[in-house]
């Protein structure tokens, strides 16, 4: 359950109004973890930019970034950033297949990821999981693909993600009931490890089921 109230459209001030309207041109809705930063309007708006420059084609494109949003919020359990990013990420043409080999290191040795996949992914559980200490050679790997503008935004996404996903998982944000009759792939895989997230979990698959 939500700690904080969601914000519908018709309740939102004219600030929040507005990153509403961006999220339905992206997302073709207004999700439930934008409803409850209507409750910070100045904040919600400076907030989401990061993530509106994100989810496009940048230095490096959309569909390499969807890699690194599967890994790190994988990599945190969090069931809503997990969920809604099978879908975003299938429709820019990851499948499920090559989903489900993010799980771990499957990747690694996986024909479904080039070696510069790879080189990206192998930052990103470093950067998830002890920052201070990535090895010389993950970075020789990154950087033999990757120029510097380039890193600089592949470690933004995996921050910027690793960021909102405790901060919906801190607020309860819930899944919408859009996504309940969503196959998982990565949590099928692996299922959570904190028991908050199997909890989750478990309540996301009876309502699948229910579907």
């Amino acid at each position: 359950m939500a700690q904080l109230p969601y914000i519908e459209p018709e309740q939102a001030d004219p600030v929040t109004k507005e990153v509403y309207e961006k999220t339905v041109e992206r997302f073709e809705m207004v999700l439930n973890i934008f409803k409850i930063t209507g409750n910070a309007p100045e904040i919600a708006e400076k907030m989401w930019e990061i993530f509106f420059d994100i989810l496009k084609e940048g230095q490096i494109s959309w569909y390499e970034k969807e890699l690194l949003i599967l890994k790190s919020t994988k990599m945190g359990d969090c069931l809503y950033c997990v969920t809604q990013h099978e879908a975003v990420s299938e429709r820019l043409g990851v499948t499920p297949e090559k989903q489900a080999d993010i799980v771990g290191v499957e990747y690694q040795n996986s024909e479904h990821y080039t070696p510069r996949e790879v080189a990206i992914l192998d930052l990103c559980q470093h950067v998830t999981l002890d920052p201070e200490k990535i090895p010389a050679e993950v970075w020789e790997r990154v950087q033999e693909h990757y120029n510097d503008g380039q890193i600089v935004e592949i470690v933004a996404t995996i921050g910027a993600y690793l960021q909102v996903s405790k901060f919906g998982d801190a607020l309860g944000v819930e899944l919408e009931p859009v996504w309940h009759g969503h196959d998982p792939v990565l949590f099928k895989e692996e299922p959570p490890t904190s028991k908050a997230a199997q909890k989750h979990f478990e309540h996301f698959l009876s309502q699948s089921e229910q579907n």
